[in-house]
């Protein structure tokens, strides 16, 4: 230990105290977390070397300190650093940044209207009052034909319904912002080629990877966003459960719901649903959903390397298929 000191976590305060050493920095250790990303930047842009740590495993390292304070995490940081027990993260650049912003505000707005509109099913089923099963329009008109006449129950939702009409709106203008951003981009008109694809998919997958080149193989897609098997080996134990859900939370549940689309709505012919549709006969369809998800992953990331759109038909000599 050469030097230890208390800064503040801000990208100019960090690089005054690196350049007030004499020597030169090695290298530089950041925890992966909601200020790394702004904070790498700041720092690379001035020249200091800075690498992001995958957080899971430094928190396991850490966790076997008896004592955690910050003074110990970021002594234990520094040792995981010299000694490379770490996992380097990539920064994401700032277009990818921008792009989970926006995802981020829709999932945000999505989540806003259907939690009005449980607490309108809710407060509504005190009285007797059930919906059923309705579409997003024509929720509003059913839920005033089933009030009209009770003024209190009128005066009292009637500014959810408001609310749910503004969020609406405004969904719908985040939904398409993000169809014309999925337009003029290139990846994303690759990827939407798929069957299954949309805009959102193909946004959240484009921001999640940002950076095509930084897997060596396509196939390490489905580890890297957890969608592989875990597994649990300790003497005469071994067990193997489900999917690890490591990585992007966001992209795996992109991934999902697009091979749920294949599996069960897409109408037209490809070889990606019908070995989707051989695994379900040997594995059922839920593990085959989830193959499929892991599938789907390493064929957009293919298709963004190669530059190249959708095959439906399998090419000769590959059994598994197209573009894969």
């Amino acid at each position: 230990m050469v030097r230890e000191s208390k800064i503040a976590s801000d990208p100019e305060a960090l690089r005054d105290w690196f350049h007030s050493f004499a020597g030169n920095i090695a290298a530089v250790g950041l925890e992966a977390g909601p200020l790394s990303q702004w904070l790498h930047k700041g720092l690379t842009d001035v020249g200091i070397p800075v690498t992001l740590m995958e957080t899971r495993q430094v928190k396991a390292a850490l966790k076997a300190a008896p004592i955690k304070t910050d003074r110990r995490d970021a002594a234990g940081i520094a040792q995981l650093l010299r000694l490379g027990w770490f996992r380097p993260v990539h920064c994401k650049s700032v277009s990818s940044q921008e792009m989970r912003v926006l995802l981020g505000a829709r999932r945000s707005v999505n989540q806003a209207i259907i939690d009005l509109e449980l607490s309108l099913r809710g407060m509504l089923r005190n009285f007797g009052l059930r919906l059923g099963k309705t579409g997003k329009v024509g929720f509003e008109n059913l839920v005033r034909d089933l009030i009209e006449g009770n003024r209190l129950l009128e005066l009292s939702l009637e500014p959810m319904l408001q609310a749910r009409a503004a969020l609406r709106t405004e969904l719908a203008r985040l939904e398409r912002m993000a169809r014309e951003i999925a337009r003029e981009d290139k990846a994303c008109r690759l990827m939407m080629t798929m069957p299954g694809i949309g805009a959102i998919v193909a946004l959240t997958v484009r921001s999640a990877i940002d950076d095509p080149g930084r897997f060596r193989s396509s196939k390490d897609v489905g580890p890297w966003v957890g969608l592989t098997p875990g597994r649990y080996q300790s003497g005469e134990t071994d067990v193997i459960g489900g999917i690890t859900k490591a990585g992007d939370v966001g992209m795996r549940t992109a991934l999902y719901q697009a091979a749920s689309v294949i599996m069960y709505r897409s109408k037209k012919p490809s070889w990606i649903k019908t070995w989707g549709l051989q695994v379900a006969r040997r594995r059922g369809m839920k593990r085959a959903v989830t193959a499929m998800a892991r599938r789907v992953g390493v064929v957009l990331h293919r298709m963004w390397v190669d530059g190249t759109e959708f095959c439906a038909a399998p090419r000769e000599g590959n059994q598994g298929g197209g573009i894969a």
